[in-house]
């Protein structure tokens, strides 16, 4: 491959780590064409991209941008293949889902602004709540009726009010 191609991959790479919120590294390896289809076809599906890369050029990609992800770097071995992604645990829905063929097999990612490292990290990745998720989580509790939450805030007020009262009172008995 030529220097110059060499270059363009490496600042594609580059652009992607920087547009996309999340990535994830996983192997290949073993997957046959259909099945390599099929994965393509759900990675679309799901907004994920999905880029088989050269190890030494993907942490070229890395070593050229200001993050620090040195902690990928003893991953980078073998097949990889790097699924880029907004939505924090789609691409490890995808791979959980795939895992009966054990491919794609996860490797690493990175993950709101967090390194998960080796299969165990997997589960964690499925579990783990988008923002949008987590926005809806909030929005339900504030949708909660207010009474409890106003009464909530008085029976607290009292107990905080009791408290410094207490806590006044000793100061002036000493």
């Amino acid at each position: 491959m030529k220097k110059e191609n060499k270059q363009l991959i490496i600042e594609q790479i580059a652009t992607n780590l920087q547009e996309y919120e999340n990535f994830y590294l996983a192997d290949l390896a073993t997957l046959n064409a259909v099945k390599t289809s099929n994965l393509r076809r759900e990675c679309s599906k799901e907004d994920i991209k999905l880029v088989v890369v050269k190890n030494t050029l993907l942490q070229k990609a890395f070593e050229s941008l200001d993050k620090n992800y040195e902690e990928l770097y003893p991953i980078l071995k073998g097949n990889t293949a790097i699924m880029f992604s907004n939505v924090a645990n789609a691409p490890a829905k995808l791979i959980d889902k795939f895992k009966a063929d054990k491919i794609p097999s996860f490797k690493g990612a990175y993950v709101q602004e967090s390194f998960f490292i080796g299969p165990k990290a997997l589960q964690d990745l499925v579990n783990i709540k988008s923002k949008t998720e987590l926005i809806g989580d909030v929005i339900a509790l504030l949708q909660s009726p207010a009474k409890n939450v106003i009464s909530a805030l008085q029976s607290g007020g009292t107990i905080l009010h009791g408290v410094l009262k207490t806590l006044s009172e000793k100061e002036h008995s000493h």
